[in-house]
């Protein structure tokens, strides 16, 4: 009974001075609603990098040409095509960490459709590029390896390139011509949105590879099994390592012109290593965000303790009377606590509403991605009410120890 007794003289008091309370509660509110929206724009933003990274594949190793030196001229990264299709046979075939593979060419054209025209990427590859890429067919179906030993002449559509040529028109069943080569278009990808850096995935045609390099790369006899890059991935995310160590060493193997003391003629990129250091990052700007909010709170408790100060000397003949008519230091130190402490949890309760509702506002109109965690809320919540009992004890330890004569004289 006590404690509900205190509680009532608490909120009786706090409403006599609504407007100081108000106030007083406006520097909480800020900051719970600044954390849980600072919190929310990191949780966002690493959210987003992970989607980049499930959509640029999983488990993804990259072997590209590397550089070499000719005549004392040490040419750059990709100068000479050291890969070809038989790396990449080979690599499915012996390196037992790698559960796909798929050769890469890559070039650019003039995609025609009536009276529609788009310039995009072409990439030849194999059947595996979906599966490394985690790239289903939206709407129709993916070329298979019997058109791809056959070199047939038909097309998967990126979204961008789909939506250009063919509007909102089913792109699938038409022909459209690459180079003045008809294409039957097999299916469209489903959509991948941006890498990290802003390329877009969805503007890109898939052909076979074989189809490639007849009809679009032009790539010469003598080198007419020579790909521009092979995109590996690892059995699962423990497996990454090794099998880039299974990569390096059969190729270095099967390019025998390599000596022990020379450098490799490829290279392997580990993407994964890249997306953890930009998730790593995104996740420390979100704790330092959340800090650089909290300060908020910290300025809100101090204007706490300010205005319980005051109440304090306001009220000190209120105090002497209580203790003079047996009210013990318990009793005035749990009043002055609770007062503390209501007007916290009143300012995180209004905080969390504010904030939650400013993450929305920050979405809509900056078209931020957003993430409201309820464990940010929480904290947010505790924390400011922990703000209460620390800066409010000071002031109700000092009502509680006021000495009831001297209360009672003051003016």
């Amino acid at each position: 009974m006590k404690t509900l007794a205190a509680i009532r003289i608490a909120l009786r008091a706090l409403r006599v001075n609504r407007l100081r309370s108000a106030l007083t509660m406006l520097g909480i509110v800020i900051g719970v609603a600044a954390v849980i929206a600072m919190v929310a724009v990191g949780a966002g933003a690493t959210a987003r990098i992970q989607q980049q990274i499930e959509a640029i594949g999983s488990n993804l190793i990259m072997v590209i040409p590397g550089s070499i030196t000719s005549n004392g001229i040490r040419l750059g990264s990709g100068a000479v095509v050291t890969l070809s299709e038989d790396d990449a046979r080979a690599i499915a075939a012996e390196c037992p960490s790698v559960s796909a593979v798929a050769p890469i060419v890559r070039g650019g054209a003039q995609v025609m459709y009536a009276n529609n025209n788009w310039a995009t990427s072409i990439l030849g590859t194999t059947p595996d590029y979906l599966v490394i890429r985690n790239q289903p067919v939206a709407q129709g179906n993916p070329f298979t390896v019997d058109e791809v030993n056959s070199a047939a002449k038909v097309a998967l559509l990126g979204r961008t390139v789909a939506r250009n040529l063919f509007g909102d028109a089913d792109p699938v069943g038409q022909t459209i011509r690459i180079k003045n080569a008809p294409f039957l278009v097999d299916g469209v990808l489903s959509a991948k949105g941006q890498t990290p850096t802003g390329q877009d995935q969805d503007d890109l045609i898939l052909v076979p590879i074989s189809t490639a390099k007849r009809n679009v790369t032009g790539v010469s006899q003598a080198n007419a099994g020579a790909v521009g890059s092979i995109m590996v991935q690892a059995a699962g995310p423990g497996a990454i390592d090794q099998a880039q160590s299974e990569v390096e060493a059969l190729l270095r193997q099967r390019h025998r012109r390599l000596q022990p003391d020379q450098d490799d003629d490829f290279t392997i990129r580990n993407l994964s290593e890249v997306f953890a250091a930009q998730e790593s990052s995104a996740q420390a700007m979100s704790i330092l965000l959340g800090a650089i909010a909290s300060v908020s709170l910290i300025v809100g408790g101090i204007g706490i303790m300010n205005i319980m100060l005051v109440s304090v000397t306001e009220r000190t003949r209120e105090i002497g009377l209580r203790l003079a008519v047996g009210a013990k230091t318990k009793d005035i130190l749990s009043q002055f606590l609770v007062e503390a402490v209501t007007l916290s949890v009143l300012g995180g309760v209004i905080g969390i509403i504010v904030g939650v509702g400013t993450s929305a506002l920050i979405s809509y109109f900056a078209k931020w991605s957003i993430l409201v965690s309820p464990t940010a809320i929480a904290m947010a919540f505790v924390f400011s009410a922990l703000v209460g009992i620390f800066f409010g004890y000071y002031p109700a330890r000092k009502a509680a120890l006021l000495d009831p004569i001297e209360a009672l004289r003051a003016e």
